[in-house]
């Protein structure tokens, strides 16, 4: 189990993340037209996993913006965006907000990305929803970068995820 904190109150997740060198897990989310996507589709690419608990929060929401702004400069770079909640919702905000260069993945249909990458929360009051990270992946997915924030209400290190493509 890894250890957070929220609002300073201790939480855990399930496990610890994938580790720098190893390959990634496979995974099966939910595209915004609800069809589905793998790890496979974006063989060759290299992908920042950009995953949060809920879209509806103000620094989740933030991490969004945020890979949105860098991601159309980054070379042969996806930028997966990665939380529980339902599509609906994701596409409600990336139309509001004018969100257009990353891709809004769910893990509501089994949430067996949380369970393959160790994020879900084993505890407390976000029980069930995924940890806050970033996990940067080469183009044969093999773990460049990984970070679980250890404050759940703040952002994720963005230079290094970013420098960790370089």
């Amino acid at each position: 189990m890894a250890s957070v904190t929220l609002k300073g109150n201790p939480i855990s997740t399930i496990g610890d993340l994938p580790k720098v060198g190893e390959q990634a897990p496979n995974f099966k989310l939910a595209k915004l037209d609800l069809s589905n996507a793998s790890l496979e589709d974006y063989k060759g690419q290299r992908l920042i996993l950009n995953i949060f608990h809920s879209i509806d929060t103000g620094t989740c929401a933030s991490s969004v913006r945020e890979f949105n702004k860098v991601a159309s400069e980054l070379d042969n770079t996806k930028v997966l965006c990665i939380s529980k909640d339902l599509p609906f919702a994701m596409g409600r905000f990336c139309g509001a907000e004018g969100i257009e260069n990353v891709e809004m993945l769910s893990d509501f249909r089994d949430g067996s990305f949380g369970k393959a990458y160790n994020l879900l929360f084993a505890n407390g009051p976000v029980e069930g929803l995924l940890s806050r990270s970033i996990i940067v992946l080469d183009q044969d997915h093999n773990v460049l970068y990984s970070e679980q924030v250890q404050e759940v209400v703040e952002e994720p290190n963005y230079e290094n995820a970013l420098n960790a493509l370089k």
